[in-house]
């Protein structure tokens, strides 16, 4: 007790205790998991709303009869991609430019934003879940190539990415995949940058996780030496920790990303290609990339052709 002061009553300690909760509450939020960047966004406030098409009518789509007789959509996403796919751990809403896909992709489809349910999928289960009639599409930087036409179909693309390297702030001697032999290189199983290095660069000691958060993770722990997947995904990681993370080097890939939805749904892939032209059309893409990803300081490029595949 401090000298010539009453001491603390109750009834004062009473009335002080929201004001410690409060600071406790701030101090923990700052706190975070070691090692993580930390969660930061786009504002609710700067996204585009798109207009719901009430008398959209797909019937020949199996996938959209399923969902309007359910009266909501569920769309797979990914939760751990800052400005593409990110699910805030607080609130559970999930943002990005995927996700700002999927949500201008369902009003085109006669779905509000308040019937669309996200689900995370890991990069190693989008085919199992569009199979198995888990989700109804994914949207979450899911690259289209010529094997997964053979499991799902694809619609898009609506982004050209390209794949290159994340490392640390202080690390000077990575410039590109050639300087990597020999050193621990972390990725997502499954994914299409991990089945790359796999298969290309043979010398590198590959580490792969379920999550590219965990990859980061283990970058910012020196752990492993760099982080590999497409530039979209690293620029978002290197924005939020631009103190301790960098892309290095050029991409040395494409990436075109795709909506996958369920193989032989047809009608739903050219419904989607017609969506994302229109959207293209009436400047919701660009508000949508301005809101999101350009938040990351990524140039935005402009949408690649539309790959209107004949059904197989």
């Amino acid at each position: 007790m401090i000298p010539g002061r009453a001491p603390w009553t109750r009834r004062t300690l009473t009335a002080l205790l929201p004001l410690l909760l409060a600071l406790l509450a701030a101090l923990a939020a700052g706190c975070g998991k070691p090692g993580s960047p930390p969660v930061k966004g786009p504002r609710a406030d700067t996204l585009p709303h798109y207009r719901v098409d009430t008398a959209f009518r797909l019937p020949e789509s199996p996938t959209w009869t399923a969902a309007k007789r359910r009266g909501y959509l569920i769309v797979g996403v990914k939760e751990d991609q800052p400005y593409m796919g990110e699910r805030d751990p607080a609130t559970g809403v999930y943002s990005g430019f995927d996700i700002e896909i999927a949500k201008m992709m369902a009003a085109s489809l006669g779905f509000a934003p308040k019937t669309i349910r996200f689900r995370t999928i890991a990069s190693a289960n989008r085919e199992t879940a569009l199979q198995n009639g888990q989700i109804d599409y994914y949207v979450g930087t899911y690259t289209i190539n010529e094997n997964r036409k053979k499991l799902v179909g694809f619609a898009g693309p609506y982004y050209l990415a390209g794949q290159s390297l994340l490392v640390r702030a202080d690390e000077h001697d990575i410039h590109g995949p050639r300087d990597l032999d020999g050193k621990r290189v972390c990725s997502a199983a499954g994914s299409t940058p991990y089945q790359r290095i796999q298969r290309d660069y043979p010398r590198i000691q590959l580490v792969g996780y379920d999550t590219y958060s965990a990859c980061v993770d283990n970058l910012l722990t020196y752990q492993v030496d760099a982080v590999t997947t497409d530039d979209t995904i690293l620029q978002g990681y290197a924005a939020k920790a631009p103190g301790e993370l960098k892309v290095v080097g050029e991409p040395f890939s494409k990436e075109p990303y795709g909506i996958g939805v369920p193989r032989g749904d047809n009608a739903l892939r050219l419904a989607l290609d017609d969506a994302l032209a229109a959207n293209e059309r009436n400047g919701n893409w660009q508000k949508a990339y301005d809101a999101t990803l350009g938040l990351s300081g990524r140039r935005a490029t402009p949408p690649p052709p539309i790959d209107r595949y004949p059904a197989s």
